[in-house]
């Protein structure tokens, strides 16, 4: 791997990408929503430490493939950064995201705990045509967790036999999504989400 000028001031971190060392995932508080086959939670302990090793706290972290958020969403519960921008392409979790930060975190807690998850029930709800993003972001939320891997690709499957059989209802967690959205919301304010194009204009 060549290393660039613009790289050689992270001595540290690019230490730790080109010779990692095991994490232990589970030990990583899990406060997104999403699930994610390759997800960051891996790199959570990495940038823990990264950042514990500036003299100074940064004012702002920007996480340019969001994606589920955890990079973002560790550093503002944990106080290691001021504010975060959230960058992410995808436009069914641009939806999530966008949802979050314009005040309707506890509409989609209360959305997620009110659903009743059966499969007639979930291929009605996806087969309608979400009416505004607050609906999309819910729909997201359900295809990430009932489909197989948190998949949202166009032609994912469902889940069919899931853990102990429970089949679509396996990682569908409401009780534990609502608090994970209760806990974002306190840190709304500390978000500025910006859909795919904003580096572009910058």
């Amino acid at each position: 791997m060549t290393i660039t000028r613009q790289q050689s001031l992270f001595p540290q971190l690019i230490d730790v990408v080109i010779h990692p060392k095991p994490v232990n995932v589970s030990s990583v508080p899990q406060r997104s929503p999403f699930r994610y086959p390759g997800g960051k939670t891996w790199f959570v302990p990495v940038f823990r430490n990264w950042l514990a090793k500036n003299s100074v706290k940064p004012a702002l972290l920007v996480e340019p493939f969001a994606g589920g958020g955890i990079i973002t969403l560790t550093a503002l519960f944990e106080n290691l950064v001021q504010s975060a921008v959230m960058v992410e392409l995808d436009e069914d979790i641009a939806a999530v995201w966008q949802a979050v930060v314009d005040g309707h975190a506890e509409w989609l807690a209360k959305r997620i705990k009110s659903f009743d998850l059966t499969m007639e029930n979930l291929q009605a709800e996806l087969s309608k045509d979400a009416g505004d993003f607050k609906e999309r972001a819910f729909q997201t939320i359900l295809k990430n967790r009932t489909n197989h891997g948190g998949i949202l690709a166009a032609g994912s499957g469902l889940l069919k036999h899931g853990e102990n059989g429970k089949g679509i209802r396996s990682r569908w967690y409401p009780e534990t999504l609502a608090r994970r959205f209760a806990g974002i919301n306190q840190l709304a304010d500390k978000i500025d989400f910006r859909p795919t194009g904003w580096f572009e204009s910058h």
